[in-house]
């Protein structure tokens, strides 16, 4: 008796240790899941703030609309933003409203003057690795240099970044096309398609901006053809406010229509996109911009 229960004794502990070492094939494939999570979640936005001036007439003078635009991106939450027009004390007031938020820019005309292309980004969440600025001209490092007819310059910031919350990097882009001059626009849709081949090829690119130009346009066909860049609205699984555009004059809830989405979120590399969203947002009346802001929620 006393050794049937030895024998017995000696079993159970082997399968107790047989147990610690062999996972059940659940467990097992749950484990690798696990190890295979890398994928990198973000919301973009892109927001043409519109530019501080006297002449906008009430509710849609840059105090008012202050507090309107604050609401919109504590609301949606992105996680970097794309700005178009505001010019430095605008992006402080932003970076005041935004206190999760730090921003990478420069005016256009040079150290604070002009408007800036500024990045916002979760500053708990991301770090700035690399960044820079470039001139949409033939003298692109040139600061405030202008061609194509345009006759105000345009810009792109760009920053490369570590998502800390997954370790992997990726480079962001904005910009603003001239109103004007359709060369200019063509010229600057060039120039970003063979500037963006410098980075690392293999990070993803996103490109955010006012670009003055609607989806059938020559500059968006040379992003789409020569840059690589995918529309993140027709690749979005689910698009929420389709049929609008985004430049609404304070006045245009349609936005212009489908034809006048010429604010993009573009991307490049292996991205997919889940949703994208023009947030037709108001308050009482009040746009919190011209432009209504673009959103895409993308995994690479």
């Amino acid at each position: 008796m006393k050794n049937m229960m030895k024998r017995f004794f000696v079993l159970s502990s082997l399968f107790v240790l047989w147990g610690g070492f062999i996972s059940s094939p659940v467990e097992t494939f749950a484990a690798k899941e696990t190890e295979n999570i890398t994928d990198t979640k973000l919301r973009v936005m892109s927001f043409n703030l519109r530019y501080l001036n006297d002449f906008d007439p009430s509710p849609h003078t840059w105090e008012e609309r202050r507090s309107t635009i604050r609401q919109v991106i504590r609301k949606e939450q992105p996680d970097i933003i794309g700005t178009q027009e505001a010019v430095y004390e605008q992006v402080k007031d932003v970076a005041a409203d935004l206190p999760n938020y730090e921003w990478i820019g420069q005016g256009r005309e040079g150290g604070n003057e002009g408007e800036f292309m500024s990045i916002f980004y979760n500053e708990n969440r991301f770090t700035p690795l690399e960044y820079d600025h470039f001139w949409l001209s033939d003298t692109p490092d040139v600061v405030g240099s202008m061609s194509w007819g345009n006759t105000i310059p345009r810009m792109v910031t760009w920053v490369k970044f570590l998502d800390e919350r997954s370790g992997e990097e990726f480079y962001f882009v904005n910009t603003h096309f001239d109103h004007m001059s359709e060369e200019a626009r063509e010229k600057s849709a060039a120039l970003i398609s063979e500037k963006v081949k410098e980075f690392n090829q293999d990070l993803p690119v996103i490109l955010t901006g006012d670009f003055n130009a609607g989806p059938d346009s020559e500059p968006y066909q040379i992003l789409i053809e020569q840059g690589g860049f995918t529309d993140t609205w027709t690749a979005a699984e689910t698009r929420i406010n389709d049929g609008f555009g985004t430049f609404t004059g304070f006045e245009d809830a349609t936005g212009g229509g489908a034809d006048n989405r010429i604010d993009w979120i573009l991307s490049k590399g292996n991205v997919i996109t889940e949703t994208s969203e023009i947030i037709t947002y108001q308050k009482n009346g009040q746009y919190p911009s011209d432009h209504y802001p673009v959103m895409s929620d993308m995994i690479f």
